[in-house]
């Protein structure tokens, strides 16, 4: 077994107190460290009514059952399941007697309250091993104890405590009540990862009987008795605000009972707070179907403000912005200027990316109650925290006097991120007095803003006489941020290298979708270096592999984000299983590989042709993402990237005349239809023991790239605008 210090300079890690009834509270924070908290380890108090504000806990109950306490938004992603997994393993428990509930919000305890970055596993992966394997050495020095034995002298395995070399045992239910006030060890021993028995696995998500029941689970699912229903409208276009409407009219409508302007402008605010529409028209009444009659019926003055911009207007600032915009931010290897003009062939290409919306299949929305002295949040949010914070922020309350509790979240990809409708609920409960849930509809959701940011990248690569690559650069620009991220691939391949980044301006608001930046620049990049390696005559995996043997055996420059042995490891991978190289009568085949959340994944798509249109056949996917806790959650994340990749590349794109979104809703917003979904997702995990890295974006990037590389073999045309099905492709 490995060691592992539980002290960090007398930092909390457990937080220990006793049931009346005998049982055990183990309270632990990613903080890794590790003192005994009980009020009065002498005595050991029972447990109160209510529990410890603690940041996350283990509860063991005098029957053995476990309740494992999860703290991070649960948005599909799984980690209410794969969290607790990590704790019952360490402390030992079969997982049928595991009982999982979602924590509160508690920014007294928890690090990394927050579901985003494909952070949540990597993060808490050492805490969460740590609180079961500490759970499970006091539950044996309490037995050992007991029986007046050495705690080297007895075992603990499956939820029972063995004598060594006797018949005594006991389980942990019996001796939990005798654990409290042991002393918090120092140390402890933590399993060698080749003996893990449930991580590794495959679990069911701990909510899928209550999903498929359709059990109260979500947001809009919540209610509260007094409850009245909000709604919002916006100003229609970016650039404008309201100034007054018609009041009395819709407060007279059925269904009514109140409607004003509300104003939620913040001092100071966080990067994830509304920078866009601040003052909104909001109407209530106790149901949807009258708020969203009277919204109709709203005749507003709308004050222009800022500039009402268009589509072509984006594109124009972005096509000057690579032609003169000025680098924030450049990564010079060698000469490349010098080594373009050495170049036997050199290739230049264009790509670009529209706005894109969310579209979460759950609504916003967010259930507020204030009154004078508090403020209690229910619902759907990626970032609790900063949803507290912003609370407090507009009501100019005490943060201790605001609460956050979470809901599962039918869908985030980044929009649940930022907080607007949960300060928006706020503000509305504290001009009635009264609690309230407000329901964003699908039309104001996609009229909001918080988009993925638009995107232009050029590439340009020289090839020498032998067809090596000898120069690379690549330049972008975004509005408002550019997707370059200079340190990764082919950075550290390639003797002369550039990137560049440029960002451009834009009242429209943006924010994180699902795998940042990466969402684009992967299609961009594996589609490009595909065309390289054709100018080359090369294989486009041995085309990489080549680029990956440099930055592994004679690296360039400083720094590169990667692991080229990772990255190189996953294409061999896909390649493998893939059968790369075999020829398929009327099958055409595109690879691509991307490192993004420090984790690595390689596609392979087969596509055939089906009355003249494309069709993906089958998907191969090599991930090496470290130790895959749960194996059935972590094939659902990559299935649903490559998914998730594959329909917004193909049809998804927002379009803007006056400052105001064209699409607001299906009917003129294309996803991805189940027709169109391969037929097959195969995924293949590379078996190591490094800590587990990031999993709910990795799976969407590449899947752009090998989308786009396929589709150039079925079609005999290169991709290079998005979306893939109705943008005119031209060479830029």
């Amino acid at each position: 077994m490995t060691r592992i210090k539980t002290s960090y300079n007398r930092r909390s890690f457990m937080k220990i107190s006793a049931a009346a009834s005998g049982g055990m509270l183990i309270g632990f924070s990613w903080l890794n460290g590790c003192v005994p908290a009980t009020p009065d380890k002498k005595t050991g108090l029972a447990v109160p009514k209510e529990w410890f504000d603690i940041n996350g806990y283990i509860k063991i109950g005098d029957t053995g059952v476990v309740t494992i306490y999860s703290p991070n938004p649960e948005i599909g992603q799984n980690v209410k399941t794969s969290m607790p997994m990590i704790v019952a393993e360490e402390l030992d428990i079969p997982w049928e007697n595991v009982i999982v509930e979602q924590a509160p919000l508690n920014t007294g305890f928890y690090q990394n309250q927050f579901a985003g970055g494909s952070l949540s596993i990597r993060l808490s992966w050492n805490a969460l091993r740590m609180a079961g394997a500490t759970g499970r050495r006091m539950l044996m020095e309490a037995a050992a104890k007991e029986w007046g034995l050495a705690v080297s002298d007895v075992d603990a395995k499956d939820g029972m405590i063995h004598e060594n070399n006797g018949e005594r045992s006991v389980s942990y239910g019996e001796i939990a009540s005798k654990a409290v006030g042991i002393e918090i060890p120092e140390e402890v021993e933590l399993k060698e990862i080749k003996d893990f028995k449930l991580i590794g696995t495959s679990k069911k998500n701990v909510d899928g009987k209550k999903i498929l029941k359709g059990e109260p689970l979500f947001g809009l699912d919540f209610k509260r008795k007094g409850m009245k229903i909000a709604m919002i409208q916006h100003p229609p276009a970016f650039g404008m605000t309201v100034k007054d409407f018609n009041v009395d009219e819709i407060k007279n409508m059925p269904g009514v009972t109140d409607a004003f302007i509300i104003d939620t402008t913040l001092p100071e605010p966080g990067m994830f707070d509304e920078k866009g529409f601040l003052q909104l028209i909001a109407i209530v009444g106790e149901s949807t179907w009258p708020l969203m009659q009277a919204k109709k019926a709203i005749k507003a003055n709308w004050e222009t403000v800022g500039a009402l911009e268009d589509s072509e207007t984006h594109t124009k600032r972005l096509e000057k912005a690579l032609e003169s915009g000025k680098a924030s931010e450049i990564r010079k290897d060698g000469n490349p200027d010098a080594a373009f003009k050495k170049a036997a062939k050199v290739i230049e290409r264009t790509y670009s990316a529209p706005f894109i919306a969310h579209n979460t299949m759950e609504p916003m929305n967010f259930f507020a109650h204030v009154t004078e002295n508090s403020a209690e949040l229910i619902g759907p949010t990626q970032t609790p925290e900063a949803m507290e914070k912003s609370v407090s922020k507009l009501l100019d309350m005490p943060i201790e006097n605001i609460t956050v509790n979470m809901t599962r979240i039918g869908g985030g990809f980044g929009r649940r991120l930022y907080v607007n409708f949960g300060v928006e609920a706020a503000a509305i409960s504290k001009k009635i007095g009264a609690p309230v849930k407000l329901i964003y509809t699908r039309e104001d959701d996609m009229s909001q803003g918080t988009y993925r940011p638009t995107y232009r990248s050029r590439y340009k690569a020289g090839l020498d006489e032998n067809n090596n690559l000898i120069a690379f650069s690549v330049k972008g620009a975004g509005l408002p941020e550019s997707p370059v991220f200079p340190k990764r691939f082919p950075a550290g391949a390639v003797e002369n290298y550039v990137a560049e980044r440029i960002h451009g301006e834009t009242n429209i608001t943006t924010g994180a979708w699902r795998a940042p930046r990466s969402n684009f620049t992967a299609g961009a990049e594996q589609s490009f270096l595909d065309e390289v390696a054709e100018l080359a005559g090369k294989d486009p995996i041995d085309f990489r592999l080549e680029l990956f043997e440099r930055a592994m055996n004679n690296p360039v420059g400083e720094e590169h984000d990667y692991e080229a042995e990772r990255y190189a490891g996953v294409l061999k991978m896909v390649k493998e299983k893939s059968n790369w190289g075999e020829e398929k009568p009327g099958v055409y085949r595109g690879v691509a590989a991307y490192f993004c959340h420090s984790s690595y994944v390689a596609e392979v798509f087969d596509m055939i042709m089906v009355n003249g249109q494309p069709k993906i056949k089958k998907v191969w996917c090599a991930v090496d993402c470290g130790i895959v806790v749960n194996r059935d959650a972590a094939k659902n994340m990559v299935e649903g990237g490559v998914i998730d990749g594959i329909g917004h590349s193909m049809f998804s794109k927002l379009t803007f005349a006056n400052g105001a979104a064209s699409e607001m809703n299906f009917d003129r917003y294309q996803l991805i239809r189940h027709s169109q979904v391969p037929e097959e997702i195969e995924v293949f995990f590379v078996e190591n023991e490094i800590a587990p890295t990031g999993l709910g974006e990795p799976g969407l990037p590449p899947a752009i790239g090998a989308l786009a590389n396929a589709m150039y073999k079925a079609t005999g045309q290169r991709y290079y605008h998005q979306p893939f099905a109705t943008e005119r492709q031209v060479i830029g």
